[in-house]
């Protein structure tokens, strides 16, 4: 059995990054796209991880993973603030009905 390398998790990451992309392009709930963006974040945490750890960077990798993640819990905090503000106005986190939210 080969050890896990540096490949391994760039395809998990490049896998995760598409999903993520999918999610936000193609749907229209607000609360999925914001699953989707947080997949595209974890992605990226998963490539600082990965290079610094084949890279020898002691623990810049996760560091900047632990920044990332901290900045992510803070604007999902405000995205779900923002979806459950349409939701009370419009009765639906449908984007496509989200023009405005002076209704």
């Amino acid at each position: 059995m080969s050890p896990v390398g540096l490949q391994h998790f760039l395809i998990l990451a490049a896998i995760l990054f598409a999903l993520g992309l999918i999610a936000v392009i193609t749907k229209r709930n607000a609360v999925t796209v914001l699953m989707g963006v947080e997949l595209i974040i974890n992605a990226a945490n998963i490539n600082f991880i990965a290079f610094a750890r084949y890279l020898d960077k002691d623990l810049d990798g996760q560091v900047f993973g632990v920044f990332v993640i901290i900045v992510a819990a803070a604007s999902a905090a405000v995205a779900l603030a923002i979806v459950l503000n349409l939701y009370q106005r419009m009765h639906s986190v449908d984007l496509d009905e989200a023009d405005s939210l002076a209704r």
